[in-house]
C-alpha cells in the first residue's frame, strides 16, 4: 500500500520507517527543507536506538522516501497519517494548529477518496475537527481515523515492530478494513486490533499517558514516605509489583517523570476536563507532586553543605528526561540546573547524547566535560540525573580521587546501598537510608 506520513518528528519517523518496514511505499513529508535532504542522504535526524538500521535499509530497498511536496505524495497515497507537533499552550492545552493546517490543505488538494489517520496526540473531539475541515475545503469522500501511538523513547522501534495493541477508531466499514489491511503482518502474530470510535481512541491515548504519569509519581511518594519512617523503596517495590493486578513497571522512584509526552499529556487531559466542567483531581495532585520531585534533591545537597552551595562545583550525569535519548523535554536534569545556578553553584555536565540539545538551550550557563570522569575534576558533589547505561558500574575509586568530596547525590537510585557505602561515600538517593562517610 502507498502512505503519506505527515510530519518526521519522532513519531513520523519511526511510524513511517516501520510501516515501511511493513512492506508498504511510505512517502515522509516534511516541510524542513534541510531535514528533507539529510534523510534522503540517510541521516536520521533523531536518536533512537536500532532506528538508523530499519531507516537505511527501507531507503535502500526503495520503501522509504523523503519530500517537502505535500500535494506529490498525495496524490500517490491512498493513506496518510499525521504525526505533527501537538505542543501545549499557555493554559495547557494541545495546539492542534499543525494538525488543522495540514487538515485544511489536504482538502484542497485531494482528487479522490483518503482515509486520514491522526497518529498525533490530541484531544477528544480532534477527529470531528478534522473531519469538519476537509469537508468545508472538497465534495470527494474521505474518512478521518484515530490511531494513537504507545511507543517508548529509548525503545520505540521494539514497540513498533512488536506493539501490545493496535487502537484505531473509526466510523467507516471501509476506513476500518483499510486499517485491518495495514496491521495485518501485526495481527498474524496474535497481536491484536481494537477497533472503537474515534473518541474513545483519543482519549485511550490520553488516558494512558496518564494512568502511568499518577503510578510513577505514587510511587515517589511511597518513597518519600520511606524515608521518614526507615522503610526502604526497593524492597517496598518488590512486593507491590510482585501483584500481577500491579505489576512491577513503572514503580522506580526517582526525581519525577519527563519528556514529550506524560507532562503534556497530563496537563492536556486537565485541560480538557475543565472545558467540559470536570476536575481531574488525581491528574492535579500528580502533577504538582511531579513538580517539586524533580528538585527534590537540591535541599538534601544545600544540607550536606550546610545550608548554602554557593561557590560549590556539581558534576552531574545524565541530560536526556530518560536513558537512551537525546530528547530533553521536561527534562529533571533542566530543572536542577537552573535551581543550582540560581543559588550561586557551578554546573559541569555529561551527556555524550544529549549534550548538543542542552547546549542549543543552554549555551554556555554550565561546562560540559568530554567523559563522565572529566565532569568529575574536584566538584564537590556528583548529582545523577539519568540512569544511562555506562554510569551503572562506574570506577569508584577514580570518583573519589577526582573528587573534592565524597559525595553521591543519586535521582534514579543507579547503586546498591552497599557499594557506595563499601566505598566510603555520602549517598543520597530516593526513598533510601542515607550512606553517611
Amino acid at each position: 500500500m502507498n502512505i503519506t506520513i505527515v510530519g518526521t518528528g519522532y513519531v513520523g519517523l519511526v511510524t513511517g520507517t516501520t510501516l515501511a518496514e511493513l512492506g508498504n511505499s511510505v512517502y515522509c513529508v516534511d516541510i524542513d527543507e534541510k531535514k528533507v535532504e539529510g534523510m534522503k542522504n540517510g541521516i536520521v535526524p533523531i536518536y533512537e536506538p536500532n532506528l538508523e538500521e530499519m531507516f537505511l535499509r527501507n531507503i535502500q530497498s526503495e520503501r522509504l522516501f523523503f519530500t517537502t511536496n505535500l500535494k506529490e505524495s498525495l496524490d500517490k497515497s491512498e493513506v496518510i497519517y499525521l504525526a505533527l507537533p501537538t505542543p501545549p499552550g499557555e493554559d495547557g492545552s494541545a495546539d492542534l494548529s499543525y494538525v488543522l493546517k495540514v487538515a485544511s490543505d489536504i482538502g484542497e488538494m485531494m482528487t479522490e477518496y483518503k482515509v486520514i489517520v491522526n497518529k498525533s496526540t490530541v484531544p477528544v473531539g480532534t477527529a470531528d475537527r478534522v473531519r469538519e475541515v476537509i469537508s468545508s475545503k472538497t465534495d470527494i469522500p474521505f474518512d478521518v481515523v484515530s490511531n494513537p501511538e504507545f511507543l517508548r523513547e529509548g525503545f520505540a522501534v521494539e514497540d513498533s515492530m512488536n506493539p501490545s495493541r493496535v487502537v484505531v477508531g473509526a466510523s467507516s466499514e471501509k476506513a476500518k478494513d483499510i486499517m485491518s489491511k495495514i496491521y495485518q503482518p501485526f495481527t498474524n502474530t496474535g497481536i491484536p486490533i481494537i477497533f472503537m470510535d474515534e473518541k474513545s481512541s483519543e482519549l485511550t491515548k490520553y488516558a494512558a499517558n496518564s494512568f502511568l504519569a499518577v503510578k510513577i509519581t505514587f510511587m515517589n511518594e511511597i518513597a518519600n514516605y520511606c524515608e521518614k519512617v526507615g522503610a526502604d523503596v526497593d524492597k517496598v517495590r518488590l512486593g507491590m509489583g510482585s501483584d500481577d493486578r500491579i505489576g512491577h513497571r513503572f514503580l522506580f522512584p526517582g526525581i519525577g517523570y519527563g519528556g514529550s509526552c506524560f507532562p503534556k499529556d497530563v496537563k492536556a487531559l486537565i485541560k480538557s476536563g475543565k472545558q467540559e466542567d470536570f476536575n481531574f483531581q488525581i491528574l492535579e495532585a500528580t502533577e504538582n507532586v511531579n513538580t517539586a520531585q524533580k528538585v527534590i534533591l537540591i535541599s538534601e545537597i544545600e544540607k550536606y553543605f550546610g545550608g548554602s552551595i554557593a561557590g560549590k562545583k556539581i558534576a552531574m550525569w545524565g541530560l536526556a528526561f530518560k536513558a537512551n535519548t537525546d530528547d530533553i523535554r521536561e527534562a529533571s536534569s533542566l530543572d536542577n540546573i537552573a535551581l543550582l545556578l540560581e543559588k550561586g553553584a557551578e554546573v559541569v555536565a555529561y551527556d555524550a547524547v544529549a549534550e548538543g540539545n542542552v547546549k542549543k538551550l543552554l549555551g554556555e550557563k554550565i561546562q560540559y566535560a568530554k567523559g563522565m570522569y572529566d565532569a568529575l575534576e574536584d566538584a564537590d558533589a556528583l548529582f545523577i540525573s539519568t540512569e544511562w547505561p555506562e554510569f551503572k558500574n562506574p570506577n569508584f575509586e577514580l570518583i573519589a580521587k577526582k573528587m573534592k568530596n565524597k559525595a553521591i547525590f543519586d535521582g534514579r537510585n543507579m547503586y546498591p546501598l552497599e557499594i557506595p557505602e563499601q566505598n566510603g561515600f555520602y549517598y543520597k538517593s530516593i526513598g533510601r537510608k542515607t550512606i553517611s562517610k
